[in-house]
């Protein structure tokens, strides 16, 4: 069956009204009479002849036609047709980017699978067959799109396998388990599967996160380093009077920038802005003065050039204040709002005694494990509040963070008091501040290296099964022919054209 992949095209076959038009417009000559005197002729008035009459009928049909197959070319035909898949024993399915990899790690299974008459198949949307051959090129020869391979998400495609594959087929699965392949929710399936996980080879990462000018002047790097138990910072400080074994600072266009010595990694261009942090006390004065000596430590720290202040009227506030702690219970003043603010709001709500620890969801900004704060009180955190970056031990929302208008906001679930935590006692309070602020949240996916557990990539058994078709479509362009006739018909008009020249010139 024919069909189009951009039928709108179909409508520029209306450009055939052109050649009729012209075709019909046929101006006549008037008839020249042999007279023996001019004396004999009346006076009369200029008259033209014209007449509406198609000539060149087959002239006219073809340059209808090439017009026509003109409009078809542009909305790209192709051809389809449903064929028997021929029952296959089972499948094996590869990543594409990953087939030798997994072919090398799990090559004894592979190919008695192969053996028995499995169809080895690449695990992507479509899951197309894979020539055996392939298996034998080696891994420094192929070439593939590293960044389509890094977002690839294997859940999704475990629910187009379940639409493909019956339930009987026995379906071997052979992937990375890095992390950044599975997102979202674990999917429900009903399939034969079994499913082999590997380590990638190249499973360590180095990469530049943020630098910024330091207020005496200096460079400062946050790095961040990737493997698979899990990702950790460094910070480095590059002096102007000496050179660092890490890392090279040059000047492009007048902005400096950093590059990461022995790797091909782009220039990261030195952040030299001055940042403005603003707490707003309100009633909330003791919170204040907690947070801001914690901030305080925080920039010290970093040695990022801030400016912290605490307000008592939001009024006072200025507009292009990059960071605000809004310790308060009032609605946040809207005349704050512009694009890349960030905002850490406390919530309202009836508080609640509870014995827990504040768990953080963000990679460590320092080294020395995972951040646990003691929790006494907190207020339940309101529905559609955005992604949970604190949390309590029950798995209760205490921060959570969303992109509301043009800001970023924060939404606390507790207080910066004693009473609540103890976060105003506690020396990790400043690392939690610091995952907030060093830009943390973004870690380029290609970077990521860590890995799940097989228990955590195992789908999860059941769900929705659709009637599994039998047919494969095969899909077929069809411009070739088209093409060959458009040749064929352009030779013969230019043919016609020139014939019907010669026969009005002789008369």
């Amino acid at each position: 069956m024919l069909n189009f992949l951009n039928p709108i095209w179909l409508f520029a076959a209306a450009a055939v009204i052109i050649p009729v038009v012209i075709h019909l417009w046929n101006i006549r000559p008037g008839k020249v009479l042999k007279v023996g005197s001019t004396s004999l002729i009346a006076a009369a008035s200029r008259r033209s002849s014209r007449s509406f009459k198609i000539l060149d009928v087959l002239l006219l049909i073809i340059r209808c036609l090439l017009l026509i197959l003109l409009a078809i070319l542009l909305a790209k035909p192709f051809m389809e047709k449903q064929v028997q898949q021929p029952k296959a024993t089972g499948w094996v399915l590869l990543p594409q980017g990953y087939v030798q990899q997994g072919y090398g790690r799990y090559k004894q299974s592979i190919d008695s699978l192969l053996k028995k008459g499995y169809s080895l198949r690449y695990f992507n949307p479509g899951f197309n067959v894979l020539d055996t051959a392939s298996l034998k090129v080696k891994l420094d020869t192929v070439k593939v799109d590293t960044a389509n391979i890094s977002s690839q998400n294997y859940w999704s495609l475990l629910g187009e396998l379940n639409s493909k594959v019956d339930t009987v087929t026995p379906v071997y699965l052979f992937t990375p388990n890095t992390q950044t392949h599975f997102k979202g929710e674990k999917p429900a399936v009903d399939l034969n599967l079994h499913w082999q996980t590997f380590t990638p080879a190249d499973s360590t990462s180095q990469w530049i996160q943020d630098a910024w000018m330091t207020t005496d002047r200096n460079v400062r790097v946050l790095s961040g380093n990737s493997s698979p138990s899990g990702i950790s910072y460094q910070y480095t400080t590059l002096k102007n009077d000496g050179e660092n074994k890490l890392f090279n600072v040059s000047v492009q266009n007048g902005q400096p920038v950093v590059t990461l010595k022995g790797a091909n990694s782009a220039p990261f261009k030195v952040d030299t802005a001055v940042y403005r942090m603003a707490i707003y006390a309100d009633a909330y004065t003791a919170d204040a003065a907690y947070l801001s000596a914690s901030l305080d430590a925080v920039n010290r720290f970093t040695g990022s050039n801030v400016i912290l202040k605490t307000y008592d009227s939001p009024n006072a506030i200025p507009a292009n204040t990059n960071w605000i702690f809004w310790l308060s219970d009032r609605p946040f003043s809207a005349r704050l709002l512009h694009p890349g603010l960030h905002v850490f709001a406390y919530q309202k709500g009836i508080a609640s005694t509870i014995s827990s620890t504040i768990i953080s969801n963000l990679p460590n900004a320092l080294p020395g494990g995972d951040v646990q704060v003691p929790l006494f009180k907190s207020i339940k955190a309101a529905a559609n509040t955005g992604d949970v970056i604190w949390h309590d031990g029950f798995g209760q929302p205490v921060l959570t963070g969303q992109q509301q208008h043009n800001a970023y906001v924060y939404h606390f679930f507790s207080r910066f008091n004693p009473t609540w935590n103890n976060l105003p006692w506690d020396g990790q309070f400043p690392q939690l501040l610091l995952q907030l602020t060093a830009k943390l949240q973004e870690v380029p996916m290609k970077n990521d290296k860590r890995v799940l557990q097989a228990a955590e990539i195992t789908p999860l058994k059941g769900g929705f099964k659709a009637q599994v078709s039998t047919k494969e479509v095969i899909r077929k362009e069809a411009t070739q022919w088209i093409w060959l006739v458009l040749v064929l018909l352009f030779i013969t008009e230019r043919w016609l054209a020139t014939q019907s020249k010669t026969i009005q010139s002789n008369g």
